[in-house]
């Protein structure tokens, strides 16, 4: 369905972006702005005149292969777009779009990858498939947790992991979120409101304790998978 051609793309995106970065602090320059990519940091690009030719031309070229990067990945999103409406698992793909982070690559990847989350026992069977479960340690009587396990499907764990960022702020339903909960399930949109307050409070929570960000982000991310099991139990037809 194309997504790891489009996550080829992507890192490749990313190693363009940053190629230029670096050349751009090497000689001086560095965006003061919000956020690199917007536009306003395209503008900032298109004003920056290097004194010297050569320089010139190495920075336009940099700034020619994001842009390509760029329009190469919203293709193939287009792609994944249009093909996941004609899936058998589309609704699925849809359901769980209403969890917060869970945008149309990373429902349609963990489809395409681990395809019926209901063949999974239970939520904590799909996590430890996933290697989002702690690893655990023996020395006789002495039991000692240490990080996740990373087994199982990296695609599905990586998606996972940049989703569960998205809980770092408080619980709230925008208007993008509504917009994807339309025509949902009821038991859908509660499963999700649900792993909102659950995981926005569990985020902050963690961080108030000193864990590391990246220790808090897959703590989530085991937690969403959760929900993402929940949701899909959901969808089974009742007899």
């Amino acid at each position: 369905m194309q997504l790891n051609t489009r996550e080829d793309a992507v890192k490749a995106q990313r190693v363009a972006r940053q190629t230029l970065l670096s050349f751009l602090l090497r000689h001086g320059y560095r965006y003061e702005g919000k956020s690199n990519w917007s536009l306003a940091h395209f503008n900032w690009l298109a004003d920056i005149k290097f004194p010297h030719r050569a320089q010139q031309i190495a920075f336009q070229e940099y700034i020619h292969a994001v842009k390509e990067l760029t329009e190469r990945v919203q293709r193939l999103t287009y792609q994944v777009q249009e093909l996941v409406t004609t899936w058998e698992l589309a609704p699925m793909v849809k359901a769980l779009q209403a969890l917060r982070g869970v945008s149309l690559i990373v429902a349609a990847t963990t489809i395409a990858e681990l395809g019926d989350l209901t063949r999974f026992d239970s939520a904590r069977q799909l996590m430890a498939y996933l290697g989002l479960v702690p690893s655990e340690h023996s020395s006789g009587n002495t039991v000692r947790r240490g990080g996740i396990t990373k087994t199982g499907n990296g695609h599905v764990r990586r998606v996972l992991i940049e989703a569960a960022d998205a809980y770092k702020h408080p619980a709230r339903e925008t208007r993008t979120l509504l917009k994807r909960l339309e025509g949902l399930p009821e038991e859908v949109r509660k499963i999700a409101w649900k792993a909102q307050v659950r995981l926005c409070g569990r985020y902050r929570k963690l961080m108030t304790r000193g864990k590391t960000r990246n220790s808090v982000v897959t703590a989530t991310a085991r937690e969403l998978s959760a929900f993402m099991w929940a949701i899909a139990c959901a969808l089974l037809p009742t007899e």
